[in-house]
């Protein structure tokens, strides 16, 4: 039998106005729909700030990538703030690689996040 990784996606909210998004797991064209689901669900308003804590996600896609984008995107949209959090070494390389560190706000823990979007 092959183990095919999946993932999680939990919300915890900190506040009316404070949501953070904690994903474990792999995050690929497999997977992605449960993130976006859990971004679509949210009720982001102006003021609002999203968190997206990705300090247990162990893989990451272009699909995923893209997930990223579009939910940073949405709260945007929304006139919400929103944070990556918690990026292993190899994903940020990554992120920097593709310049997203420049259009994503990226932190190492979600107290960061919070603090900056506060």
């Amino acid at each position: 039998m092959q183990h095919e990784p999946g993932l999680t996606v939990t919300h915890q909210p900190r506040s009316a106005h404070l949501h953070v998004l904690a994903v474990s797991g792999d995050l690929d064209h497999h997977t992605s729909p449960r993130l976006q689901a859990a971004v679509d669900d949210l009720a982001l308003a102006p003021g609002d700030a999203l968190v997206v804590d990705l300090s247990a996600l162990a893989f990451c896609d272009s699909t995923g990538v893209s997930i990223l984008v579009a939910a940073h995107q949405r709260a945007r949209e929304a006139g919400a703030q929103a944070a990556l959090a918690g990026l292993a070494p190899d994903i940020a390389h990554a992120f920097k690689i593709m310049s997203l560190d420049r259009l994503l706000s990226v932190h190492d823990t979600v107290e960061d996040a919070v603090t900056a979007l506060d």
